[in-house]
């Protein structure tokens, strides 16, 4: 794990809605009648959820976790996720770093998210859920700012609560070192903040970042300090997810259901995502700075929707499902969709990679649907086509999950603990555009190949 710009949203931003770190209700764009077979409880006395995505991450990631709270009869308006807008941390926590955040920003920003929502909600308390380095930020609204005087539950999911590495001489000045300053000072003391209800949630064995060889974070055969309890707090409710790895134990359907039970204090009646009659779908097109990705918006990209042909990932019309140029937001909907249809997202910003994003079918509405450039090695740029399947949500798993191009095996996972959440299939010049299968598990997207040399590449982006 891992110049930063001094983000400070002003108060007429977050009355108007909080777009500025991007906090908004799951849905921001119009009126959806829901599909919801399980019976709705009264949920007005319970907290509003925000939740706080890990580095260099987006709101988009928490959009199927949302998902499964609705389905439950959790309204969609008591429900957000912040977008910060440099979402990598610096190297070294206290040096400036070009389109990096230090811990400050991010409390800082969370802050204001807190009380955009309160303000939002009408309520006197929030549920903060955060993945990996989202963990970090809400640990330190809580020890070192007003936060227990607002947040009723604190859900870390998969946080290095004690570092990925505990050096005096590697990683040093780093968020992630518990050895270094901001973890030292978190720790220091009662590693919970009285007043909240804590819970964590680890992996067993299967967390990158929690492991006693430094392999996970490119430091392989080095001690780091740091064995599979690292993600536990003293104080909190301490939950194992066995086989999960590092993003799953925050997304997986068997997080969702740990979290929810935490905050409601009952399990819920359904793990499953159930389907709307006609979702809408909206999102932001996020950017990039000196080559490392933001979730600030960009202004002038064109978004193209075609539905596809979920066997082939052939269009299915001659003329496109939605089409808009972005505005100063960056946001490119709202679209109408159906829960059953397969979609390519063609994004196109000027002096990027034209970048065609397929993805399953949208079972429901989601304002955070983001979207974002591929960024394409240069060893790959010599291929005629190239196809990379992504997985957002969780790694790739060698024996424990089935990765397949074609039903070949997909290239570039290594064996061991889940370490790669991407996979690339380099197509040879000369082969004509062609349909490409992609495949996780239970989960297929399939795609078209587009050529390369036109500046061009593929993701078959994966819900689960």
């Amino acid at each position: 794990m891992p110049q930063n710009f001094r983000f400070r949203p002003s108060r007429r931003g977050f009355l108007a809605g909080s777009a500025a770190i991007g906090l908004t209700p799951l849905l921001a764009c119009a009126p959806r009648p829901q599909d919801v077979a399980v019976a709705v409880p009264q949920f007005d006395t319970y907290p509003p959820v925000i939740f706080v995505h890990g580095n260099g991450d987006t709101a988009a990631l928490w959009h199927t976790s949302i998902w499964r709270w609705e389905s439950n009869g959790f309204p969609d308006k008591r429900l957000f996720a912040v977008d910060f807008p440099y979402p990598l941390a610096r190297s070294n926590d206290a040096e400036y770093q070009a389109g990096r955040s230090s811990t400050q920003d991010q409390f800082e920003q969370l802050s204001v998210a807190v009380q955009a929502a309160l303000r939002q909600s009408g309520t006197g308390r929030v549920a903060l859920v955060g993945s990996s380095r989202g963990g970090n930020a809400i640990r330190n609204y809580l020890k070192n700012g007003p936060g227990a005087a607002h947040v009723s539950h604190a859900v870390l999911c998969g946080t290095p609560n004690h570092g990925v590495i505990v050096s005096n001489d590697k990683l040093v000045g780093s968020e992630f070192n518990g050895a270094g300053p901001f973890l030292r000072r978190l720790n220091d003391g009662l590693e919970t903040v009285p007043g909240v209800q804590w819970m964590t949630t680890r992996s067993d064995a299967f967390d990158k970042f929690a492991q006693p060889d430094g392999a996970g974070i490119g430091m392989p055969g080095t001690p780091t300090g740091v064995t599979a309890e690292g993600p536990a707090l003293t104080g909190a409710k301490n939950i194992v997810l066995p086989g999960l790895d590092h993003r799953e134990v925050a997304f997986h359907e068997k997080a969702f259901a740990a979290t929810w039970d935490f905050i409601i204090g009952r399990p819920p009646a359904t793990t499953k995502i159930l389907p709307e009659s006609d979702p809408v779908l909206n999102g932001k097109v996020n950017g990039m700075a000196r080559g490392v990705p933001t979730n600030l918006p960009v202004e002038g990209a064109t978004v193209e929707i075609w539905e596809t042909n979920p066997q082939t990932g052939a269009r299915l019309r001659s003329e496109a499902a939605h089409r808009k140029v972005t505005g100063a937001d960056g946001y490119w909907g709202p679209f109408k969709a159906s829960p059953t249809a397969t979609y390519e997202f063609v994004l196109t910003v000027p002096s990027q990679t034209t970048t065609h994003i397929y993805r399953s079918p949208f079972p429901r509405s989601s304002a955070h649907i983001h979207l974002r450039t591929a960024v394409v090695a240069d060893r790959d740029r010599q291929a005629g086509s190239i196809v990379i399947l992504s997985r957002p949500r969780g790694y790739f798993g060698p024996g424990r999950d089935l990765v397949t191009f074609d039903g070949q095996p997909a290239p570039g996972i290594p064996a061991g603990v889940p370490t790669n959440s991407t996979s690339t299939l380099a197509i040879p010049r000369g082969t004509a555009q062609r349909t490409v299968v992609c495949r996780c598990n239970d989960e297929t997207i399939a795609v078209q190949s587009w050529a390369s040399t036109d500046d061009r590449a593929v993701i078959a982006e994966l819900n689960y």
